[in-house]
């Protein structure tokens, strides 16, 4: 899984394996580590919950968490559905937009980008 932040912005990109294994009820969990001591991490993850809001973030020390509704992570696994694109309300600190995509095939890198990622539906078209 591939993280992206920009601001009050996280994007979350799964490979098509990763999306197999949200779907049996796994939670997906990457840690990027930033120096030699054990707390130099961040850690983020995606998981489900049977009930709740469709989409949900959680923030504790040295992890972001998205959480998805079932129904919505089952919405998003259609052959038609690219990813899961919200606005949430943070209170006073304004609102954080959060994006889980599937990963998509890269249309002008190599094949070693591309492991198991989803064919582009852009594939074939020209720039």
């Amino acid at each position: 899984m591939k993280l992206r932040i920009k601001g009050n912005s996280l994007r979350f990109r799964v490979s098509r394996s990763e999306l197999g294994r949200f779907l049996a009820g796994e939670v997906i969990r990457e840690t990027s580590r930033f120096a030699p001591e054990p707390e130099a991490t961040l850690t983020y993850q995606l998981s489900s919950v049977e009930q709740g809001p469709a989409v949900q973030v959680q923030y504790t020390t040295r992890t972001i968490a998205v959480i998805l509704s079932r129904q919505q992570a089952l919405d998003w696994s259609s052959e038609n559905e690219v990813g899961v694109y919200t606005t949430l309300d943070i209170g006073s600190a304004g609102t954080l937009e959060v994006v889980v995509e599937k990963d998509f095939a890269c249309l002008d890198r190599s094949e070693a980008d591309n492991t198991d990622t989803f064919a582009n539906p852009l594939d074939g078209a020209t720039c």
